[in-house]
């Protein structure tokens, strides 16, 4: 049984390796320049080894977006938790929203597609949906309505959405 958990541990440790080695390359040199034959060369493994963990590029690609929404989330919600009125939570998830992507430039970049191509993502991705969901969630609770529409709790953060992240693509170029 020490074996198996030893060999998965080992699994486990290469397979966090590749993904750090891409998320350099990327801090590096710039997401056009990722490839599998570069990762392995920073993990000194050959690049046949990489598939056996990742598909492809994209694969990769995919699972470091899933990281940094990991991380926007966590940060955002400590952001919204520090704060008890609804105006101060949706101001502090906005200021770490704009942190974060500076902070995090080639993950941001990689998850809102800024001179990347952006991964496509299916409906299965729910990472994705997190930071929208607790930002809509507090724009709602501060809306004079009672039980405001859908819609418009959709087109109020979009249009806040729309500000940000368009003064923040415009730095980040």
């Amino acid at each position: 049984m020490a074996s198996k958990e030893r060999i998965q541990r080992l699994k486990d440790e290469t397979r966090i390796n590749i993904l750090d080695a891409a998320l350099r390359i990327g801090k590096e040199c710039g997401w056009q320049a990722l490839s599998m034959r570069k990762i392995a060369d920073i993990i000194e493994y050959t690049a046949p080894i990489i598939y056996e963990y990742f598909e492809n590029k994209e694969a990769i690609l995919r699972e470091l977006t899933k990281k940094g929404y990991l991380i926007l989330t966590k940060d955002m919600q400590a952001a919204r938790d520090s704060n008890v009125l609804p105006e101060k939570q949706l101001e502090a998830m906005w200021l770490t929203y704009w942190n974060f992507a500076f902070a995090e430039k080639e993950l941001y970049q990689l998850m809102f597609g800024v001179e990347v191509n952006c991964c496509v993502f299916d409906s299965d991705f729910p990472e994705a949906e997190a930071p929208a969901t607790m930002i809509s969630e507090v724009i709602e609770a501060l809306m004079d309505t009672k039980n405001p529409s859908e819609d418009l709790i959709c087109k109020t953060y979009y249009t806040f959405w729309s500000v940000v992240h368009g003064l923040i693509s415009i730095n980040l170029v």
